[in-house]
């Protein structure tokens, strides 16, 4: 099975503290994996330098084909539009419409032809069910649209994994099992998902591959320890 992620012998760091140690673990393409572990446990700070926001300091890494110790600065813009993030607080730009939010990262991330812009821009708007936000103001949307609308951000470029930090985190339970939800059905169309998530209801609503990050570890769970988590 092809790789979208791979990690050996690597380990994350949160500015000089070391948050996990001997880090080795793959995910495949079209797989869906949750990463649990206690806050301050290293979750948000390997998601983090999976797509090169924190430096990769130690081991070997492979993001979408991009090796993490060899990643210059000039190519994290190129390994980013081969991921999707998404994030707990949604990082919506407050004072431009959700049109303009998503045509700022088009933009931004090479698109030039404007009549694909929109058509792809309408697309994802169609995958999660806001083609009529486009003209709308953020603060006009709920939380749970909101959400939404960032992980259609996240689908822009047809990302082969999206990296998805606590996105329900902020969200009361019934709009975060939706959420949860619209990611299966994307996981189901072939994008892998690395989900960081504190609800383990979703294990029991959604099971699938769980990583544990503890003691400085990160642990790929057997399904029954699994079972004890929830």
């Amino acid at each position: 099975m092809e790789t979208v992620v791979k990690l050996q012998g690597t380990s994350i760091w949160q500015g000089d503290k070391q948050v996990l140690r001997e880090v080795n673990f793959e995910v495949s393409k079209a797989e869906f994996v949750y990463l649990i572990g206690k806050t301050g446990s290293g979750k948000s700070s390997l998601l983090r330098t999976l797509y090169a926001d924190l430096p990769f300091v130690e081991g070997q890494g492979e993001v979408v084909g991009y090796a993490l110790q060899n990643l210059k600065r000039s190519q994290i813009p190129y390994l980013r539009r081969k991921v999707g993030i998404v994030f707990q607080d949604f990082q919506l730009f407050t004072d431009r419409n959700i049109a303009d939010n998503l045509y700022f990262v088009m933009q931004a991330t090479g698109w030039q032809n404007k009549a694909k812009i929109l058509k792809r821009m309408h697309f994802v708007l169609m995958q999660v069910g806001l083609e009529s936000a486009q003209y709308k103001m953020p603060h006009q949307l709920s939380g749970g649209e909101q959400q939404r609308i960032a992980i259609a951000r996240a689908l822009l470029n047809d990302p082969e994994i999206i990296f998805a930090d606590e996105p329900t985190g902020n969200l009361d339970p019934t709009i975060a099992n939706e959420i949860l939800d619209l990611f299966v059905k994307i996981n189901q169309g072939g994008t892998a998902v690395l989900m960081a998530t504190h609800n383990h209801g979703f294990l029991r609503k959604h099971p699938a591959r769980v990583l544990y990050c503890d003691n400085f570890e990160l642990k790929d769970l057997p399904k029954e320890q699994v079972l004890r988590k929830i």
